[in-house]
């Protein structure tokens, strides 16, 4: 599917141009992404890499593949990819995909995300008691933080 098609009110070119000024100075690069994956068994994966004590690494380089190397991160190929990126075993990965072993904690957190009002990608819970739901301006989250700040002394 592609983003302009579900996501008709954004501006895409200024969007990743932002993003690129963003990211630059923490080393993240933004190729021109223009299609939304399934992500279905990316998810499930993400919840293997989790068990197995490599998440971070694994969101890193699915992170990587989508946003900088404008892959298919629906692709089985290319999960099995990133979690080799990582040292996990890709020949243990593939049957807990085919067996979807992950679903049904996918359904649980989806569902307590749902539960506490969660129901946009990206959400940034913060400090336990506030979100921020969606790409929001840089502003957003200093003015929350800074609130944050002046609660805490």
């Amino acid at each position: 599917m592609l983003l302009a098609e579900s996501l008709p009110h954004i501006d895409w070119d200024e969007l990743y141009d932002r993003l690129r000024e963003m990211g630059a100075p923490y080393g993240k690069v933004f190729a021109d992404v223009r299609f939304l994956p399934n992500s279905h068994e990316v998810l499930q994966a993400g919840e293997y890499s989790l068990e197995h004590g490599c998440f971070e690494q694994f969101n890193e380089a699915v992170f990587r593949a989508y946003f900088t190397d404008l892959q298919d991160i629906g692709d089985r190929s290319v999960i099995c990819d990133a979690a080799a990126q990582c040292g996990l075993d890709a020949e243990d990965l593939t049957p807990a995909l085919d067996e979807s072993r992950y679903a049904a904690r996918l359904r649980e957190v989806t569902g307590m995300a749902r539960a506490g009002g969660i129901n946009s990608a990206p959400t940034f819970i913060i400090d336990n008691r506030f979100a921020i739901v969606g790409m929001q301006p840089e502003a957003q989250f200093r003015q929350l933080l800074q609130k944050i700040s002046v609660s805490h002394t």
